[in-house]
């Protein structure tokens, strides 16, 4: 349990600080872009210490999924806004991501 509070701690310490130094009028938006790599390398560490080969290996993959996830979700987004309204646009690359997770779950 401790564990998890440390690492919550350092997730949330690489948030703020991040957040703080950036220079952007969206100071959340640009602190979590800017934190994503960091917190993706400090995630990895984790890993490493605490994982199995094939464990890592399996959490790695999941990751790939979830950026490419991101990535589908995003691009939808941005191109369904020049069909639909920004609400429904995203209502439908929800609908999108939820089909490609089901189609992700059922190949692997």
């Amino acid at each position: 349990m401790f564990e998890y509070v440390i690492k919550f701690v350092i997730g949330g310490t690489i948030l703020v600080l991040a957040s703080y130094f950036s220079k952007s009028k969206n100071l959340f938006l640009a602190g979590i872009i800017t934190t994503l790599p960091i917190m993706t390398l400090v995630n990895m560490i984790f890993q490493m210490k605490y994982l199995n080969p094939n464990e890592f290996q399996q959490a790695q993959k999941s990751g790939i999924f979830g950026a490419i996830g991101l990535l589908l979700f995003m691009v939808c987004c941005y191109l369904l806004t020049s069909w639909f309204k920004p609400s429904y646009a995203v209502l439908i690359s929800i609908g999108i991501l939820c089909v490609y997770i089901l189609i992700f779950k059922q190949l692997s």
